[in-house]
């Protein structure tokens, strides 16, 4: 299959069919034993914890996985004396990505926020911010991923940058916010001004995913999103509320709980359904079963 085919089956489910993608990557690999560093440097010193994971997803029947890059901007990766490494490191992700899952699932590189706080409530310079996104949209870009996807933002202008900078690219882009129980980001983006703002900007799709809200919750969000935009959707709950204890933060609810919320993301409109943290690949298992033996 050519990339031009690739990329015109990823279209044609993402607006007319279903995509289960996997679930968090960052809290399994955190969860085997790894802190302090920068996950991203796995990609390099341990790829083949990572192409474990990736390829447990696609067992599990994801049909998309997303690089082991999340935080792999020169802003997020320099707070670990890593920026200088922000090709070497997201080239990488994306060749274990492929390697693991091979032709048959779809690979989306991520992109997650700076970290900073643009000017003039911060002191990130918008333009220095847009020229991080760019570069490590080409190097995802360059290394074969189908799509983008700029996840986790609370800002929308902050999202708008990386949004821009993953289209320069040429690929598909999914652009996602989240959301807290008020049904507003942390910085007070509301769903429908999320979609209104995403989609006019240029973005493949759109979605919510992590935040501080439970997978039942959000389905609310997907519905609000649908409202506003007639683009495909995306949701990526987190495994139920954080709740911090003496060891750090948990995410409490189990498979059951993720795939109780997946026929309800479908009907409000979702046709790319993960989960993000504290999901594992038995959560993305239980989606599977829930939503192909409804399909």
């Amino acid at each position: 299959m050519t990339k031009d085919d690739r990329r015109q089956e990823l279209l044609t489910r993402l607006r007319h069919g279903l995509i289960i993608k996997d679930g968090a990557m960052g809290t399994t690999l955190s969860a085997a034993g790894h802190s302090g560093q920068a996950l991203e440097l796995l990609n390099v010193e341990q790829p083949d914890r990572v192409k474990a994971v990736h390829a447990a997803y696609a067992a599990a029947g994801s049909e998309m996985v997303e690089t082991n890059t999340f935080q792999g901007s020169r802003f997020a990766l320099g707070r670990h004396g890593l920026a200088d490494r922000t090709g070497e490191l997201n080239r990488a992700a994306a060749a274990l990505a492929r390697e693991a899952v091979g032709d048959r699932v779809f690979v989306a590189g991520s992109i997650g926020p700076t970290g900073g706080i643009l000017e003039p409530y911060g002191d990130l310079d918008p333009g220095v911010a847009r020229a991080a996104f760019e570069e490590q949209a080409a190097a995802l870009a360059d290394s074969g991923v189908d799509l983008l996807v700029a996840e986790t933002f609370s800002a929308i202008e902050e999202a708008l940058l990386a949004l821009a900078a993953a289209l320069a690219t040429g690929l598909p882009v999914v652009a996602s916010m989240a959301f807290d129980p008020n049904g507003r980001t942390s910085f007070g983006v509301a769903p429908p001004r999320a979609a209104e703002e995403l989609e006019a900007a240029g973005a493949t799709a759109v979605g919510a995913n992590c935040g501080t809200v439970s997978p039942a919750e959000m389905v609310e969000m997907i519905r609000q999103l649908r409202q506003a935009t007639a683009l495909p959707l995306m949701a990526q709950p987190n495994a139920g509320r954080p709740v911090r204890t003496a060891t750090g933060v948990e995410f409490p609810e189990g498979p059951e709980a993720v795939a109780d919320a997946a026929p309800g993301f479908r009907e409000a409109g979702a046709s790319l359904i993960g989960g993000c943290c504290g999901t594992t690949p038995e959560h993305i298992r239980a989606v599977v079963a829930r939503l192909r033996g409804e399909l």
